[in-house]
C-alpha cells in the first residue's frame, strides 16, 4: 500500500486518485467503489452521482483551476487534493492557502503529483496538511524535513502572528 506523510506522520494511503486517461471522458469514466479523489471535471459533470455514493471522496484540483470553482460545496469532500504538476509550478500554493483563509475549509488539503522533500515546508505553511510524495524519493527523509526550519519569521497559514508580534519584550 502507498505511503503519505499526514499530520507529521507516515501513514497508509487508502485513498484512489482519479486521472483521466486520454481516451476518457468526465461523463463516461468508470467510478470505483474505493475511497475515490476526482478531478475537478468528473465533480463538475457527475456531482449527483458523487453525493449519492455511501462512502467518502475528494476532489483533486489542477494547478490551472481555483478553489472558488468548488467554494460552495466544501462540505461534500472529505478531502481536497491541489496538484504540483512540476517542481516549478507554484499556483497550488496559493489555491490551498486560499482554501484556508478565505473559504475556511478545515479538512485535509493534500498536495500530488511532483512533491519533493524542498517544498513541504513551505507547502506545510500554506495550509496544506498531508503530502503524497513521487515514489523515487525517501519517504522518512522528507518527514524528518519538515522540523528543518525552528523559527518563521513571516505570518501564514500555520502561525498566523509574524516573529515581531510574538517576541516577548
Amino acid at each position: 500500500m502507498p505511503k503519505i506523510i499526514k499530520n507529521d506522520q507516515i501513514v497508509d494511503d487508502h485513498w484512489q486518485i482519479l486521472r483521466l486517461a486520454e481516451d476518457q471522458t468526465a461523463e463516461s469514466v468508470l467510478l470505483a467503489d474505493d475511497l475515490l479523489v476526482v478531478p475537478l471535471a468528473v465533480w463538475r459533470a457527475r456531482r449527483e452521482q458523487l453525493l449519492s455514493r455511501s462512502k467518502p471522496f475528494g476532489v483533486w484540483l489542477d494547478s490551472s483551476e481555483g478553489p472558488e470553482a468548488i467554494a460552495g460545496d466544501l462540505e461534500h469532500f472529505a478531502f481536497i487534493g491541489v496538484n504540483f504538476p512540476k517542481f516549478t509550478d507554484g499556483r497550488s500554493y496559493s489555491t490551498a492557502r486560499l482554501l484556508r483563509e478565505r473559504y475556511s475549509y478545515r479538512g485535509e488539503i493534500r498536495a500530488l503529483g511532483d512533491v519533493l522533500q524542498d517544498q513541504l515546508f513551505y507547502m506545510k505553511r500554506c495550509g496544506i496538511d498531508a503530502y503524497a510524495l513521487r515514489e523515487d524519493k525517501d519517504i522518512d527523509a522528507a518527514l524528518a524535513s519538515l522540523g528543518d526550519f525552528s523559527e518563521t519569521y513571516q505570518a501564514a497559514v500555520d502561525q498566523p502572528q509574524p516573529l515581531f508580534r510574538r517576541r516577548i519584550a
